[in-house]
């Protein structure tokens, strides 16, 4: 690694219709002491065209092609790429707000068992319009079993990395797409690292309470890709008992009631047909009843809504 500060590895596969506005909110940061490294993934569209105007412009954007891998595996090859000290992900349809770089810079000052930083996120449409919907994720005092229900960081755009914790630990597990960024970090969360002065210590992640991130939702309504995400998480499940086996067996039940749970509200929100969200509520709560103890709030208005038009649907089919 060199004296840079911070690499910043974009995926981007056919991102023509966003990129613009992701690399202008890269350089539009406050801080400045940064590279970019777009990695087109064998886009079809004219991403790659479009990065290397950008690149002929500013000598801290580099623009690298390859044939298409997947996202886990183009951010392993940016980390490859990287030369600064901190390591972000910015995929190629989110935004960062110009304090973004600078809140995390001073973050790690004031931290040094910090690893991973993060912040808040605000949900904006396909459109690019802010919804007003932020991230209500736990920040502080996270646990690794944390990333086994719900994922604090809500997209990869959002954390920053010490370089050194992807030496330590290692990248993306290449053959995921979904939850591949929360088994990454349980992965850090198991991780107990060296220090000579106060032996092991476990390595930290932290967020900031402070939106510095757009997160563009995707129009994407199909049932399968809900079953792809569960598919993932089933993933996620397999790699983190590797690492810590009675901790995934103390929490899987109702860890995989909240994600089941997240599925049927995702599929109620985007209108699927009631039988999808059907299936998961109702496996959620097969999982582990306790789902109805851990923000039952949430759990009986997700019975509710989806139920609900269940019920509307077999009364529409009737009459």
């Amino acid at each position: 690694m060199g004296d840079l500060a911070v690499s910043i590895v974009m995926p981007a596969y056919n991102a023509a219709s966003f990129i613009s506005q992701t690399v202008e909110s890269v350089l539009n940061q406050s801080f400045v002491d940064f590279e970019l490294l777009i990695i087109d993934d064998g886009s079809t569209d004219n991403t790659l065209e479009i990065a290397y105007q950008y690149a002929n412009s500013d000598r801290r954007i580099r623009v690298f092609s390859q044939v298409n891998r997947g996202v886990s595996a183009t951010r392993n090859h940016g980390i490859q790429l990287a030369k600064g000290k901190f390591i972000a992900f910015l995929d190629a349809d989110d935004l960062w707000l110009p304090a973004k770089l600078t809140a995390h810079m001073e973050h790690f000052a004031a931290n040094p068992n910090l690893a991973v930083s993060f912040a808040r996120v605000e949900f904006m449409s396909w459109e690019g319009q802010p919804t007003g919907q932020i991230s209500t994720s736990r920040l502080l005092n996270l646990k690794p079993e944390d990333f086994l229900y719900e994922n604090p960081t809500t997209t990869m755009s959002n954390p920053i990395a010490k370089a050194e914790v992807f030496a330590q630990v290692g990248g993306f597990a290449e053959d995921m797409s979904y939850s591949e960024d929360l088994e990454w970090l349980f992965r850090v969360m198991c991780h107990q690292r060296k220090d000579q002065d106060n032996g092991k210590v476990v390595w930290q992640i932290e967020g900031i309470d402070r939106v510095l991130i757009y997160y563009r939702a995707s129009p994407s309504g199909l049932s399968a890709s809900l079953s792809r995400m569960e598919s993932g998480w089933d993933l996620l499940i397999d790699k983190a008992r590797l690492q810590a086996p009675a901790l995934v067996n103390r929490h899987y039940s109702l860890a995989r009631a909240v994600h089941l749970r997240y599925l049927a509200r995702r599929a109620f929100r985007l209108g699927l047909p009631s039988p999808v969200g059907l299936d998961f509520i109702n496996r959620a709560i097969a999982s582990d009843w306790r789902i109805f103890l851990r923000e039952p709030h949430r759990t009986f208005l997700t019975l509710l809504a989806i139920y609900w038009r269940h019920l509307g649907s077999l009364l529409k089919a009737v009459y």
